[in-house]
C-alpha cells in the first residue's frame, strides 16, 4: 500500500489541495451568502449589476438594472422591457472558486501563484460582466434562443475560457510546467 501512496503522490497532493481550497472557498461564501436576508441581494452580484448598466451605457445601449424589492435579485431591462434577471449564480463567484482552486492545486512560486490568482479573478470577473450585457441584448432581439444562449453558448464562453486560463497556468507557471 505505501508503494501506490508513493507512486500517486502527485496525484493525491493535487486532489487533496484542490477539494480542500474547494471546499473551504466555497464554506466561506456560504458565510457570506449567509450574513444576507432572503430579500437582499449579496454585495457582489450588486457589484456586477452595477457594472452591468455602467458597461452597457459606455456602449450607449439603454439597460437599466433595477432591485427588485421583493426578492434577492436585480431585473435587468433593454430599452425599458424587462429582459433578464441577475441572481447570486450570475456573480461568477462559483467559477472564481473553481479557478483558484485548480491553480492552487497545481501552485507555483507563492508570487507567481497569488498574482495569476490576481490576474484570474479580474479577468473572469471583468469577461462575466461582458456576458451579462451581451446577453441582454442579444436576449432582447432573439429572446426564443433563450436555451442556446444562456443554457449553452455563454457557459461555454465562460468555462472555455477558464480552462484556458488553467492550460496557461499549467504550461507556463505552475511547478509541473517543467
Amino acid at each position: 500500500m505505501k508503494k501506490y501512496f508513493i507512486q500517486f503522490r502527485p496525484f493525491l497532493v493535487f486532489i487533496g489541495t484542490f477539494f480542500g481550497a474547494y471546499i473551504l472557498l466555497t464554506v466561506l461564501y456560504k458565510f457570506y451568502l449567509d450574513s444576507f436576508t432572503g430579500v437582499e441581494a449579496d454585495g457582489i452580484t450588486s457589484i456586477v449589476s452595477h457594472n452591468v448598466e455602467q458597461l452597457s451605457n459606455v456602449f450607449n445601449y439603454d439597460i437599466k438594472v433595477e432591485k427588485n424589492f421583493g426578492s434577492p435579485w436585480y431585473d435587468v431591462l433593454f430599452n425599458g422591457n424587462y429582459i433578464v434577471r441577475i441572481v447570486e449564480g450570475c456573480n461568477a463567484v462559483s467559477v472564481i472558486i473553481l479557478f483558484i482552486s485548480f491553480v492552487l492545486a497545481f501552485s507555483g512560486k507563492l508570487k507567481t501563484t497569488l498574482l495569476f490568482i490576481l490576474f484570474g479573478i479580474v479577468f473572469i470577473y471583468i469577461l462575466n460582466v461582458f456576458r451579462i450585457a451581451v446577453l441582454t441584448v442579444l436576449l432582447y432581439y432573439f429572446p426564443q434562443n433563450n436555451h442556446l444562449l444562456h443554457g449553452v453558448l455563454f457557459p461555454l464562453i465562460i468555462y472555455g475560457s477558464v480552462f484556458f486560463l488553467w492550460v496557461i497556468w499549467v504550461n507556463k507557471f505552475s511547478k509541473y510546467a517543467k
